[in-house]
């Protein structure tokens, strides 16, 4: 029986640096980029995936063999700025894109991915790959799309070879807000048909968010919480922001090495937790609340990244199924022994969330605001919200 995939000349190839190369029919934007290969297991949400800052120099093999079927629209985009080409360089998936069947589709995932600058390789044995991943690790690679499939397979592996990788990169200045901003708005109401936008005088809390490449769900959760959020580039100083005269500080998530962005980010984390208000760090914000406190973070072998992950919270003895992006983690025997570590993975152990003892501080590697994912951890921002309004009743 023939195979339709293979009596196409391809017009997309994946080079990892070891020499390997997958060949495949490009969709999305055409050119080369390298980056880093991981594989995400999530079911759903392709869009807000690729979309993630976090998500910043990694091409993305979805082991879910069906991605593109509902299209896209504006409203699952999780970059801030939602015009921005912010989040993955590069897709890979098993099956060709498909005409999407949804109400919500405004245009297919090729033309979409077209206008971010994300190369797209469709028809690849994702399952070979993934395998490769979990075998050797995340290899550093160059995706490469010419609809004429004419390609220097050597220059290729050469730029493969060559790319310096993201351990040791500081990736937020690519993904940070140029200035500060303020957000207003919650999550969707069903009867409004939209985004509910919440006035200051519903907010009691003032919550000043540093933008490491934040999610936009993250910030619609703090509002539904009750916080009037601001948010405010990674390189803020501590005076800037406590000047700002916030209840409490969250600390977001990004891309990149947390050591390489801890150069900067670190003195100003460590000035907070001193100032006694609540903080609150989700996945790089986690990491560097980590070294903050005197931790070291590791890189991961094959990382975490899907919405299946199994996360036992010690706090309450209860498993939580979340959504998780990440390379690296805090190393917990590291940590102090006035920081508890508070979630672990059920995958493999690794480190999923920490507290202070003495001050009202706290973080977790994973998803809580999930998108795409479960909400089993939506409460860890009502968590948030009784920390500041503990310490307001203090003050």
């Amino acid at each position: 029986m023939n195979d339709p995939w293979r009596d196409q000349k391809p017009t997309a190839l994946i080079i990892l640096a070891d020499g390997t190369v997958f060949r495949g029919q490009g969709f999305g934007a055409t050119g080369t980029v390298a980056g880093e290969v991981c594989f995400n297991t999530a079911m759903t949400g392709y869009q807000e995936v690729l979309t993630d800052p976090s998500y910043a120099s990694q091409i993305i093999t979805f082991t879910f063999p069906h991605i593109g079927n509902v299209g896209t629209n504006d409203d699952d985009i999780e970059t801030v700025n939602a015009a921005a080409a912010i989040g993955a360089v590069g897709a890979i998936v098993r099956m060709p894109i498909t005409t999407p069947s949804n109400y919500r589709a405004l245009a297919g995932l090729s033309e979409w991915m077209a206008s971010r600058q994300i190369i797209g390789v469709s028809g690849v044995d994702t399952r070979a790959l993934t395998n490769h991943i979990r075998e050797n690790g995340m290899p550093n690679a160059v995706i490469a799309h010419d609809p004429s499939g004419n390609f220097d397979v050597e220059t290729l592996k050469s730029k493969a070879t060559a790319w310096h990788g993201i351990d040791g990169t500081d990736l937020v200045p690519g993904v940070t807000a140029a200035q500060r901003f303020d957000w207003r708005s919650g999550t969707w109401d069903w009867d409004a048909n939209g985004f509910e936008t919440m006035g200051d005088d519903a907010l009691p809390h003032h919550v000043v968010a540093i933008d490491y490449g934040v999610k936009r769900n993250i910030l619609r959760l703090l509002v539904n919480a009750g916080c009037r959020v601001t948010v405010v580039p990674a390189t803020t100083d501590a005076d800037t922001i406590l000047g700002l005269e916030p209840d409490g500080v969250f600390l977001s998530n990004g891309p990149g090495d947390p050591a390489a962005t801890g150069e900067y980010a670190v003195p100003t984390i460590k000035a907070i937790i001193d100032s006694g208000i609540p903080t609150f760090g989700i996945c790089l914000g986690h990491q560097m609340l980590g070294l903050a406190l005197g931790g070291q973070t590791m890189k991961m072998h094959q990382g975490h990244h899907g919405a299946n992950h199994p996360v036992m919270d010690h706090t309450t003895d209860k498993v939580e199924i979340v959504s998780m992006n990440h390379g690296f983690a805090v190393d917990p025997a590291t940590l102090p022994s006035t920081v508890k570590q508070t979630h672990v993975s059920l995958f493999d152990g690794t480190n999923c969330g920490l507290e202070v003892s003495d001050k009202p501080v706290f973080s977790v590697q994973h998803h809580p605001e999930a998108s795409p994912g479960p909400m089993d951890s939506h409460y860890l921002f009502d968590r948030f919200v009784g920390l500041i309004k503990e310490h307001k009743k203090a003050a």
